[in-house]
């Protein structure tokens, strides 16, 4: 019977020769960001309940990060991804691009443009 260590060994070694990244390094910074994941998500949340609009974006970014970290490092190190994973990625981008246009459109309402006005 195998034990955990061969199985684990056999999965690092086909992420290595199918993707090229090294599993310790993922799983290293994935570690690593977990703390600031828990640490930001607990900013983000007490930045959303005392309703402190200028926190609330830093965190996100904080949370999104953190979140995002082992991730990015596989997709810019990585190689033989497959198709799917670029799809999700091109559809996260424009959906954060079109909420952040929604949101600039929606800030920018009812704001009288001094330039225009005498």
């Amino acid at each position: 019977m195998r034990g955990i260590a061969d199985w684990a060994a056999g999965v690092m070694s086909r992420a290595r020769d199918t993707y090229g990244v090294n599993p310790a390094v993922f799983l290293a910074i994935f570690l690593g960001s977990g703390p600031v994941f828990y640490y930001s998500l607990y900013r983000l949340l007490r930045s959303l309940a005392r309703k402190s609009g200028g926190r609330t974006g830093l965190w996100s970014a904080v949370f999104l990060a953190a979140t995002a970290a082992p991730y990015l490092y596989v997709l810019a190190f990585g190689r033989n991804l497959p198709v799917w994973v670029y799809g999700i990625l091109v559809l996260l981008i424009g959906q954060g691009a079109g909420s952040l246009v929604k949101r600039l459109k929606k800030s920018n309402e009812g704001v009288v443009d001094e330039r225009n006005e005498p």
